[in-house]
Order: structure tokens, then sequence, then C-alpha cells
């Protein structure tokens, strides 16, 4: 999460292109063009004991890692618009030092200890349940990254996740994925999908108070080169004023502005088109 006195620095640069370098970096990788040590397990053993499960949040959509379709060793994949109703059993291997560190398709950086996990057309990021079908151990972990690139593999797990899952010291395991969806959860729209002539805006939140409206509004105003404005609304005989910024110049910038405008105390902003 970026502070507020952050955000007008990180949008000077070109964010967008860092992150398609970052993509087109991982597929030279996994395609054997950029030379990578063979991929293991932690050295010495280590506690794994305080590793919980991924906490299912609404998220907004990466602006990195879900275009509509891409390529990977002559197979094309269809991102999905949604990740509700997915469920599907296959193969799970996981990843671990080779990659740790390393950039993922969503611009984060891969840590083997987190309990994170790879797919290839769900959207980023995605929670999900995965149950070892061959000792019913569950995990929830957080899709943030693109593989595995194998046949017959449907998602490849972070070291940590495949601890939980008791598969760690072997390659692959029979699982179950099943998606999980917070209620909340904003899906950004594709340019396709915003209607001819609107706008693209970012709410940050609606409050009825008024004065602590316009104190974050003077705060946002201040830190990035958009307008920031409050749009009077009313709800059940009550005024409530939307905090809203924009027009925006595309979706990928509204996308990066609510990532960096999670911040909890705000509750949960999203991209809005008019």
């Amino acid at each position: 999460m970026k502070s507020l006195t952050q955000i007008k620095s990180l949008f000077k640069t070109n964010a967008v292109l860092t992150g398609c370098v970052g993509f087109l970096l991982l597929l030279l990788s996994a395609c054997g063009l950029i030379p990578k040590q063979q991929d293991s397990g932690p050295q010495r053993p280590v506690d794994l004991s305080y590793v919980t499960d991924a906490i299912p949040k609404p998220e907004p959509k990466s602006p990195y890692g879900n275009p509509k379709s891409y390529e990977q060793d002559g197979i094309t994949y269809t991102v999905l618009d949604s990740p509700k109703g997915y469920k599907e059993r296959g193969d799970a291997s996981w990843y671990g030092t080779k990659f740790h560190g390393e950039r993922t398709s969503s611009g984060e950086n891969y840590d083997m200890y987190a309990m994170t996990a790879a797919h290839k057309t769900l959207p980023l990021p995605t929670f999900a349940k995965v149950t070892n079908l061959a000792n019913g151990k569950s995990v929830i972990v957080r899709i943030n990254d693109r593989g595995p690139f194998k046949e017959g593999r449907i998602i490849d797990l972070s070291y940590a996740a495949a601890y939980k899952l008791g598969f760690h010291l072997k390659g692959t395991t029979q699982v179950e994925v099943e998606t999980i969806v917070p209620e909340g959860t904003h899906e950004v729209v594709s340019v396709s999908e915003v209607p001819k002539g609107h706008q693209i805006y970012v709410q940050v939140g609606a409050f009825s108070n008024t004065e602590k409206a316009e104190k974050l509004r003077q705060a946002i105003k201040s830190s990035i080169p958009w307008d920031v404005y409050l749009s009077p609304v009313k709800r059940n005989r009550i005024t409530l004023h939307r905090l809203r910024v924009g027009p925006l110049p595309s979706l990928e910038v509204a996308s990066q502005l609510v990532q960096t405008l999670d911040i909890p105390e705000l509750g949960t902003p999203k991209i809005i088109t008019e």
C-alpha cells in the first residue's frame, strides 16, 4: 500500500511499462531464455507453523497480468472475466527458491513462505480454497501469478501452501480448486465495456460527515494530478458525500489508483463509469 505522499511520484513513472517489462521477463524465464537454477525448497528446515491461510477480501483486478488472452509455449490462454463459480480437479505443483523474490505476473514479488498460487486463466488476484484429495487437507490461497504451464497441472502453489497441504516433499498431488469471491468484490470492466460517451472515475468512499469528507478530499487532492471532488447523494433521508477522483484517462490508471488508495480507514475504493 502506498501512502498518499507517494501517489504523485508513482504516476510520474511509466508504471504500466514497468509492469509489462516485468511480465515479459517472467515469460522469457518460463520459456528457458533466461537460465535459472533448479527449483527446490529451503535448504534448512523452516518453521511454517506461523503461516496462516490467505484472508479473502475485496480487491480490484491487478493492472498487470490480466490481458484478455496471452500465449505461452504456442498455446493461447483466455483470462476469465470473473472467478465466480470456478471449481476444478487436477494436479497441483509448487514453486520455491528458484522464483523466491522474483516478480510475479501481477507485479508483486513472489514469496515462497506466503499463501499464494499461480493459475493460467483466473483473474489476478483471486482467492481459492485448495484441497489435497490424497489427505483431505485444505488451504486458502491468493492467486497472484500465471502458471503452471505443464500439461495436466491446474495450479502452482507456493512452498508454504504445499507444505500445509502435505506434499512439499514430492512434486505434485491431486487437488480440488474452488474459488472464493468475497462480498463486495469489485470487478474492473474492460475497455470494451465502458459505455460510449462515459468517463472513468474512482470513488474513494461515501461519508455522512461533511467535514471529514472535505479534509480527506484536500489531502488526496494535494497528492495526485487529477480532480478530486464531492458528489452529494441522498440515501434513506441521509446525505452522503461521495468522494470521487476523475475523470481518469484509462481503466489501467483507475485500477492503479484503486490499489494506491486501498486504505483500511477509507473502505474499498471502486471504479465507476458514468
